[in-house]
């Protein structure tokens, strides 16, 4: 075979495989310059491997707290009601109708017979909840739903017989006004042991139950959402029976840096990504 046919050949065959892997094929000046210095692969050089452009696979950055609200009517709202990251506290309110577009009840134990709305959770967080409840089960471990979604009538309700019954700094702590609690989104779980004296107590965290949930919910999507020593953050007391489901990624990341949502997305933590 004479010298100008292999290389038309490699030349073709180089396009070939730029095209097959999906990668944009290489200027055909290119590949003939190349061939005038000898240097198609198989032509007396070695060929070089191309490192990848780790900005270009990188995945897409995550928008600030700042990016995802906005003032409706004077209430700071948040515009991504429906994302699993969505996050709601004390200064981000859900809009005003907000409703999940896909709650179901999970096919957990709960320790009550009632068929209540708290039973439900949106679709994707119901079937991380059964995955993390049956791998619990296999190690011992036995737990129970207690508190899931909560309608704006039902936060309203429960934050005014919070202050009636034990105050005005024991509700702000502990419950969330109507609008501003991430049980409305459909994505929090309350869960707790067999034991009723440490259901939605803070000493949950020292049973087999709570401590094995700290472990391992996040290789199901969950975080602890209320951590210890993150008050001034999340502006809410320790709660160690809170979970809050945000995707498999992004809980990892969270529980193994001791974070809240509120320092994983912040402006800080964002530009450091």
């Amino acid at each position: 075979m004479n010298k100008n046919r292999t290389s038309s050949l490699a030349i073709v065959a180089a396009l070939s495989v730029a095209l097959l892997s999906g990668c944009e094929p290489p200027s055909l000046s290119g590949l003939l310059s190349s061939e005038s210095n000898g240097q198609l692969a198989g032509e007396g050089t070695q060929s070089t491997t191309v490192e990848p452009n780790h900005e270009e696979t990188a995945r897409p950055q995550r928008a600030s707290l700042a990016e995802t609200i906005k003032d409706v009517d004077g209430v700071p709202t948040v515009t991504n009601a429906t994302d699993l990251s969505v996050v709601v506290n004390k200064q981000r309110a859900l809009p005003g109708d907000y409703i999940p577009p896909d709650l179901v009840e999970p096919n957990v134990p709960f320790p009550f017979d009632e068929k209540v709305e708290k039973r439900l959770l949106r679709a994707e967080a119901a079937q991380a909840l059964e995955e993390l409840f049956a791998k619990a089960k296999t190690e011992g471990i036995e737990l129970y739903a207690v508190s899931g979604y909560r309608s704006y009538k039902t936060q309203k309700s429960l934050y005014e017989t919070y202050v009636r019954t034990q105050g005005a700094e024991h509700a702000a702590a502990y419950s969330a006004v109507p609008g501003k609690s991430e049980h409305q989104t459909g994505l929090a779980m309350d869960v707790s042991g067999y034991d009723a004296n440490t259901r939605l107590e803070e000493s949950f965290a020292e049973t087999p139950e709570g401590i094995w949930l700290a472990a391992n919910c996040a290789d199901f999507g969950f975080v602890i959402r209320y951590l210890k020593g993150k008050e001034d953050t999340t502006g809410y007391a320790y709660e160690p029976w809170h979970l809050r489901y945000v995707g498999k990624e992004m809980a990892k990341e969270i529980m193994a840096g001791g974070l809240t949502l509120e320092d994983y997305f912040s402006e800080a933590a964002i530009a450091h990504k």
